[in-house]
């Protein structure tokens, strides 16, 4: 309750939840119709999350926008000043004396106009960070409040991750400095018009006539790009749920070889990507050249013309240098808008997405806080004529008609077939669905009245797949009840028998769970989730196979531990194994969405031929079978064919750990049991402390990376380079050669009549020439660039990919190295990279180019001022370097702590059904905030010193004009020069240093990209000791399966001090079944994993048929082997192309119907609607655990292996399902070596060795006979144990 009241308290005091629920009313009143049409949302909704503080912010960014903006105008106006000074002085002495007073003005100019930069810049860059991380903190709002069905149909954990990432900077770019920028550019283009008018309104009202087709061609390649983002946007939306989905499942890829097919459809999505990439840019500088046509046409025609209004009209020289420069540089103003439009554009098109979810009401709002709240519940339960099918699936019936009642206080389990719709009834009662007919009540009311957060704080619930997050044991526990004292969390533990597995671990509670809990074994994770259950204190307990992870001490313990729980609470029960439901007060069997026998045990066991019989037949003929498979983890029916299930859904949703489970859940990591946390956790641990070392490390070498090697990686394009490069060094003469142009200008605006009549036609022709030739040079150097650039981001990707997915799986193990933050670093890193490759290139070459050409032309006129100006345009290109500096130092420290956030929302978006099970949304919410505070500062940081770097920069630009211009005016007056020859220098220099400025400006990306650029190296250079690229190594002919561990000793990469193997020695010979057995976290898997070499041992030999394994060709040794786990993980695709990623996706129809037939999947897969090609969801959400087992199974059975690993492989199929798909493992089983892993001891009877492990050797080994009849034996014992437990 005091987590109600708390939350309640935020949302009167508007902080926190209200800007969402305010802001969401205000875009969903009127945008929605707008981004159905048009997928885009409108400019000024854009701004719908902004504060007082922003709006503070942005008033002050909108007046110094203006005025930094009126500078430009400004300047204009005493340039005319200054051409009459000069022209109207000629022969004087008092040139000097005239030309000073302007210089003073340019002087305050210089002051006004730096001072109003820094404002603008700073404000709209801080209100930019300020409301992009209010926004990503909003988007995720509405994410965890959505209902589950929202994940099942609409969205998938890759894509929301993606717009988290990248969609907002996006929006951060829309609404950030580019509106400073577009506000700046138009108060200088109407500043400039109001200028020209009262100066001269014929000859600015011909000049007018132009703007039209300028504003045309702005607007139309603005339009063009925002399509071509929008396409671009979606293409690597597609690459990074490929990225995300492979990553995540990287342990079956790297058992079925499956990484040439992850890469190739990688690169599939990647050139979708890119062909609009090179569409873009080329639009892009089609747009700019016709612009810069009209602009020169429109400068033509101004000079002619206002040589006809100097001679008619009696206009002066300065007057219309003045209109010309006022209106025409105003409307280049207006060209320069254009990255700031397709800026807004892309934006409004990421906000599409991102703000239609946060606006989207959904029907079950767990952060709501309307509906009923009582004292307290009594606990009945009762599911009233219900009918129900999932939302992804509408036309399958899960329930017709069911009806159930539970009264408080006791005990109901649920049994019956995988498929049949138990896991469903508890998705209803803790209302992740609401049934299309019916009710669900709960103490007579229907749940749909009762406040959402309050009732699931009533409700606990223990899955078969528990959900870890990526922080500590305590904070996990923690989870149950917000605010517990560490005394209820100790007792927590002690009550789900954790406690004393945490006290072994070096750092106890606070030892961190890695990512999904993957520093655990399952039988430690289960023990957690229980104790986090327990801490929530609930009145109804939901139980979905919760004891099934468990060896059998384990389970003994914490079954008496659920017990003592279940006291006096109604607790619902889903089960498989019939022996662990017999004590139930109630027992109700579920065939088909209907209850079809209930009552207790004792009384539906008298009805011979009843349904509840008919199970416990098939269970006890399963026990006495040969070799009946890990029986052990009984259970997951876990749904409905549907699918929807609870516990699975999350599990499979985020199988992040799967990383590991997918080998064998219990070893992989099961040896945290005893200790030692991974290094990398600790790093990630806290925002303080030893992560900034590492960074601050990590950016001291990042800077030093040299960029000829980034040059090397873009060797395949260097055609394009070169050409483009041609383009742009043509691109760059075109500002100097307009200076020249200009400058010839002027001082034929002094001429005589006859001689201006003549020479102004002549200029006007050589305007119009010039806009020719950048007409051609500039849509030819963005295409050539766009080519160059958009191959070398899709290289990078690939070449990161391809690495991702061949690194050595303890790579993987830490945290910082989880699916959501490698996904996000392949999309950002490569992304700025190429800022550093094509665009950077292409300004640094165009500089050079202006450059040269700015020296020719001055040097040419007057040496003497030419060294003068020269000497002080080093202030401009100092100023540059240092704003540069201080960039570079903060973009990489924000990126890496936007990755702490990014996984904070991964691993929540991720584990959705646990986050609403324990009503974590607010708490996950408050963490993401806190995650997002760094880079927010950093991001304040970044914009006052932008700010400062431009503002200075043209303080110094203004300067340097008042100081040049008074130098030659001295030398005029000295009689050295002309006051041509002084334009001619000053304006072919002053490009020039426009030119330097620009690449100021381009600090922020440069830091990125560097940083960016360094991260990629630092990665392809990691030397892997495992390489499944490696193509060298042994194969042998015939594989008899002979497998020997020699004295290996083992300890996890990430725990190097915890010890798993010490001199390990097993003989399996070749066709015989070996089965592994011993308590959760003994070792069982890890030896599964070693025979994979996903790790190699740290002494000692694995051999295969004699040969050490480490000298086999990795690829073929794994194709040798075909793995089977307990917590499988499928891809989301067909079930055909998951069958099929058994052969590497190269199998017949035939092949895959019999593998099917041969798993007992043909059934079911035939039996439903697309049949083969029925998409399986994200990680197989779609189907039960017994259906997902199956595809499973049918995949392994595919690759025809010559070595069998079962990880309790037939654990989550009920009764019927298990005895078929055993017939069918005992039929492959034939002439192949099997290594079995088994809690279920009862299953692995008739195995032909069974070894036993225990403090890291084999303790016993030999048949089940000689075992059970050794006195004080292991296996005995541990026989005896299971025993009394069924």
């Amino acid at each position: 309750m005091a987590e109600v009241n708390h939350f309640d308290k935020e949302a009167e005091n508007g902080q926190n939840q209200t800007p969402g629920t305010t802001d969401i009313k205000r875009i969903s009143d009127s945008g929605n119709e707008q981004i159905g049409d048009v997928n885009k949302v409108p400019f000024y909704k854009l701004f719908s999350f902004a504060d007082s503080a922003d709006y503070a912010l942005m008033a002050t960014g909108l007046v110094t926008a203006m005025g930094s903006g009126l500078s430009l105008p400004l300047m204009t106006l005493l340039f005319g000043e200054l051409a009459n000074s000069f022209g109207n002085n000629v022969g004087t002495r008092s040139v000097a004396h005239e030309v000073s007073k302007v210089s003073l003005k340019f002087v305050y100019l210089a002051v006004g106009s730096g001072i109003a930069a820094f404002a603008q810049i700073s404000c709209w860059m801080i209100t930019g960070e300020r409301q992009a991380v209010r926004i990503r903190n909003l988007y995720l709002e509405a994410i965890l409040r959505q209902d589950i069905g929202y994940f099942d149909k609409e969205a998938n954990t890759g894509e929301i991750m993606d717009r988290m990432t990248n969609e907002t900077v996006l929006i951060q770019n829309a609404i950030g400095e580019k509106v400073g920028k577009f506000l700046q550019l138009s108060a200088s283009f109407f500043g400039g018009f109001v200028i020209a008018f009262t100066k001269g309104w014929i000859l600015a009202l011909v000049l007018l006539s132009v703007i039209p087709v300028l504003v045309i061609s702005a607007a139309s390649m603005t339009v063009l790009i925002s399509k071509l983002t929008s396409r671009g946007q979606s293409a690597y939306s597609a690459a990074a749920v490929v990225a995300e989905q492979t990553i995540s499942s990287i342990r079956t890829v790297a058992s079925f070889t499956g990484e040439k097919q992850a890469v190739a459809k990688y690169e599939k999505s990647l050139y979708r990507a890119y062909e609009a990439g090179v569409h873009e840019g080329l639009a892009a500088g089609l747009g700019s050249g016709v612009f810069m046509l009209v602009l020169f046409s429109s400068y033509a025609l101004a000079i002619w013309f206002g040589a006809k209004m100097i001679i008619h009209k009696g206009y002066s020289g300065g007057d219309v240098l003045n209109i010309i420069m006022a209106v025409l540089m105003g409307s280049l103003s207006l060209g320069q808008v254009s990255p700031c439009l397709s800026a807004f554009a892309a934006g409004q098109v990421a906000a599409c997405k991102i703000y239609h979810a946060i606006s989207r009401k959904p029907e079950i709002d767990p952060i709501s806080a309307e509906g009923r709240v009582l004292k307290d519940i009594k606990g009945d339960v009762e599911l009233h004529d219900v009918h129900f099918s999932y939302p992804s699936r509408p036309n399958e019936n899960i329930c017709i008609g069911f009806s159930l009642r539970v009264p408080n206080g006791t005990t109901l389990a649920l049994v019956g077939e995988s498929g049949s719709g138990k896991s469903t009834v508890i998705n209803l009662v803790e209302r992740f669905y609401d049934p299309q007919a019916g009710e669900v009540l709960i103490d007579g009311i229907n749940i749909k009245e009762f406040q959402l957060r309050w009732i699931r704080g009533k409700i606990g619930l223990v899955s078969q797949e528990p959900v870890l997050f990526t922080s500590s044991i305590k904070d996990n526990i923690l989870y149950g009840k917000d605010g517990a004292s560490i005394e209820e969390v100790e007792n927590a533990a002690e009550h789900a028998n954790a406690a004393k597995f945490i006290d072994k671990l070096p750092q106890g509670l606070d030892t961190m769970v890695g990512q999904n809990g993957i520093q655990l074994s399952g039988g430690q994770k289960q023990r957690i989730a229980l104790a986090r259950a327990i801490l929530k204190d609930p009145r109804i307990l939901l139980l979905d196979e919760a004891t099934s992870a468990l060896d059998a001490e384990s389970e003994r313990v914490v079954q008496e531990a659920l017990d003592r729980v279940m006291i006096n609470r109604t607790t619902l029960i889903v089960a498989h194994r019939l022996s662990t439901v017999k004590n139930a007060d109630a027992i109700a069997v579920i065939q088909h969405g209907k209850i079809v026998e209930e009552g207790s045990h004792s009384e539906l066991t008298q009805d011979l031929d009843g349904a509840y019989s008919r199970l416990i037949r098939l269970q006890e003929f399963n026990k006495a079978s040969p070799q009946n498979s890990l029986n052990d983890k009984s259970g997951e029916d876990i749904t409905s064919d549907s699918g929807q299930h609870s516990s699975q859904h999350i599990s499979s949703l985020r199988s992040l750990s799967r990383g590991s489970s997918e080998t064998g859940n219990s070893s992989r990591h099961s040896f945290s049991l005893s200790m030692g946390v991974p290094l990398p956790v600790n790093k990630l641990h806290s925002s303080s402390g030893d992560p900034k070392n590492l960074t601050s490390s990590q950016h001291k070498v990042e800077h030093k990376i040299p960029l000829c090697r980034l040059a090397r990686l873009n060797k395949p394009e260097i055609p394009e380079l070169l050409l483009g490069s041609l383009a742009a060094g043509v691109n760059g003469a075109i500002l100097p050669l307009f200076g020249f142009l200009f400058s010839s200008v002027v001082t034929t605006f002094y001429e005589p009549a006859h001689k201006l009549r003549k020479e102004s036609k002549f200029w006007a022709f050589m305007f119009v020439l010039l806009g020719l030739v950048s007409l051609l040079a500039t849509p030819l150097k963005t295409y050539f660039f766009s080519v160059a650039g958009c191959k070398l981001i899709k290289r990078i990707r690939l070449m990161c990919f391809e690495k991702v997915v061949h690194m050595e799986i303890s790579w993987f193990d830490k945290m910082e190295n989880s699916s959501s933050l490698i996904s996000s670093r392949l999309s950002t890193d490569a992304t700025s990279v190429r800022s550093l490759v094509g665009d950077s290139l292409g300004l640094l070459v165009q500089n050079i180019a202006t450059a040269a050409v700015g020296l020719i032309i001055s040097f040419t006129a007057s040496w003497q001022l030419s060294l003068i100006v020269l000497f002080l345009l080093p202030l401009i290109g100092l100023n540059g370097y240092f704003h540069m500096k201080f960039i570079a130092g903060f973009s990489a420290d924000a990126k890496k702590s936007y990755e702490e956030a990014t996984q904070v929302a991964g691993d929540a978006i991720g584990s959705i059904r646990t986050v609403a099970s324990f009503c974590a949304e607010v708490k996950i919410l408050e963490l993401h905030k806190e995650k997002c505070e760094v880079p927010l500062r950093l991001g304040t940081q970044q914009g006052l010193l932008s700010g400062a770097g431009l503002g200075i920069s043209l303080f110094f630009l203004y300067s340097v004009y008042a100081v040049s211009y008074y130098a030659g005016a001295r030398l005029v007056d000295a009689g050295k020069i002309t006051f041509g020859h002084v334009f001619r220098v000053f304006l072919g220099l002053s490009m020039t240093a426009v030119a330097i400025s620009q690449s100021g400006a381009l600090a922020p990306d440069s830091g990125k990209a560097r940083a960016g650029a360094a991260s990629i190296f630092t990665f392809l250079d990691q030397q892997l000791k495992i390489d499944s690229l490696d193509n060298s190594g042994m194969i042998l002919e015939n594989v008899k399966g002979d497998i020997e561990f020699r004295n290996v000793s083992f300890k996890y990469p990430s725990r190097p001090d915890v010890q798993i193997f010490k001199d390990l020695c097993l003989a399996i010979h070749s066709g015989k079944t070996v089965a592994l057995v011993g308590e959760s976290g003994c070792g069982k898997s890890t030896i599964l994993s070693l025979l994979q070499r996903f790790y190699d041992p740290d002494a000692g030999q694995i051999t295969l048929d004699g040969v050490e394994v480490q000298t086999l060709k990795l690829k073929w040794l794994r194709k040798q082997m075909g793995l089977v786990s307990q917590e499988p993980v499928l891809f989301n695709d067909t079930i055909r192309a998951n069958i099929a990623y058994g052969k590497e996706g190269s199998a017949t129809e035939t092949e895959i119907f019999a593998a099917a037939e041969l798993a007992n999947a043909h059934k079911f897969i035939s039996s439903l609607q697309e049949g083969y090609n029925t998409m399986v969801g994200e990680r197989g959400i779609q189907l039960s655990g017994g259906q997902k087992q199956r595809v499973a199974i049918a995949r392994a059975m595919l690759k025809g292996p010559r070595i069998l690993l079962l990880d309790e492989a037939t654990s989550a199929l009920d009764a019927e399902s298990e005895r078929v798909v055993q017939d069918a493992l005992d039929r492959v089983i034939l002439n192949r070596t099997t290594i079995i892993v088994a809690h279920r001891l009862s299953t692995i009877t008739n195995a032909d060795v069974i070894a036993v492990l225990n403090d890291g050797v084999i303790a016993e080994e030999g048949k089940h006979e000689d075992l059970i009849h050794k006195k004080d034996g292991i296996y005995a014992s541990l026989v005896a144990l299971q025993a009394a437990g069924a």
